[in-house]
């Protein structure tokens, strides 16, 4: 009698089925609607503001090709250098102060002190708010007749003043003041994960040698935090470039256009001035200067995984 079963698979036979092919697609379909809106209504829209920058659109978008003549205007416009000059400032100081505390900050806890998590959540608080609510509060603070001012004025002390934010040499520190209060703490959070991602041998054998507290973090922690510094200076930066709603709700770009930003002059003319051509302009410059900032640490992130 004949056996008529079937030989039995061998260890390298494959056997194709469709759920097979489906879970190698699957994947693929998930993502699939998420990537077509992000290249629709994200990049589109940039390609499409690029159009408008070359054209002379008004109140409404329009075709008239002009070339590069929005960017020459851009350059003229007086208001366009004070938003840029009050970037710079704003950057500068917003990125330094914010590392200079935030590191103070990290270090401190870093010293195993008591009430470590109650410290830190105090500390990193304010990066839970929007900008929005911290321009409100800081508005209210900073009010000469409402806030520190009169407070100070009320103890005695009736030549004390702190008027800057009616002072439109001075209205800008207030913004750096509001935002770094904000900021600082996100940024020690990112230097307390370094500092304690550091092997204590070497700070142990450092102080073996008879160095100091004080030098051990200088010569021998801080340069193991590079990479965290590199993305804390990253990000800080990105949050300067596009900063728009603090401005609104601390400054509102004023006195005059005293605080004006590159994000708030733009949405002044694209939106409220009927100078949509001029608007884009605004904001592909800003554009560019993301791009600045994200290229060299995505080419850091990709060379530091490639050698790694």
């Amino acid at each position: 009698m004949k056996n008529t079963s079937a030989p039995p698979l061998g260890a390298g036979a494959k056997r194709s089925t469709p759920s097979g092919g489906l879970q190698a697609w699957l994947p693929r379909l998930v993502l699939a609607p998420s990537v077509a809106i992000s290249l629709f209504f994200v990049y589109g829209f940039m390609l499409w503001t690029f159009v408008l920058s070359l054209t002379s659109s008004r109140m409404l978008p329009s075709y008239d090709f002009v070339g590069f003549g929005q960017y020459s205007r851009l350059m003229a416009n007086e208001r366009w250098w004070v938003a840029s000059t009050n970037l710079m400032i704003f950057g500068v100081l917003f990125v330094v102060i914010c590392l200079v505390i935030g590191s103070l900050l990290a270090i401190l806890l870093d010293q195993k002190i008591r009430q470590e998590g109650a410290l830190r959540t105090i500390y990193l608080y304010p990066m839970a708010l929007s900008f929005i609510v911290t321009g409100v509060v800081w508005k209210w603070l900073l009010n000469p007749q409402l806030g520190i001012q009169a407070m100070v004025q009320s103890w005695g002390f009736e030549s004390f003043r702190f008027d800057w934010i009616t002072d439109p040499d001075m209205a800008i520190y207030t913004l750096v003041i509001a935002a770094v209060w904000q900021a600082s703490g996100f940024v020690m959070a990112l230097f307390l994960a370094g500092l304690r991602g550091i092997d204590d041998s070497i700070v142990k054998a450092a102080q073996l040698d008879g160095a100091s507290l004080p030098r051990i973090y200088w010569r021998v922690v801080m340069p193991c935090l590079r990479p965290v510094v590199f993305s804390a200076v990253m990000i800080l930066a990105h949050i300067a470039i596009k900063s728009f709603d603090l401005v609104v709700a601390l400054t509102g770009g004023g006195p005059g256009y005293a605080t004006d930003l590159p994000a708030t002059f733009m949405y002044a003319h694209a939106f409220t001035r009927a100078q949509i051509g001029l608007g884009s302009a605004s904001a592909m410059l800003m554009l560019g200067g993301v791009l600045a900032i994200l290229i060299p640490y995505l080419y850091s992130e990709l060379r530091s995984r490639k050698h790694g």
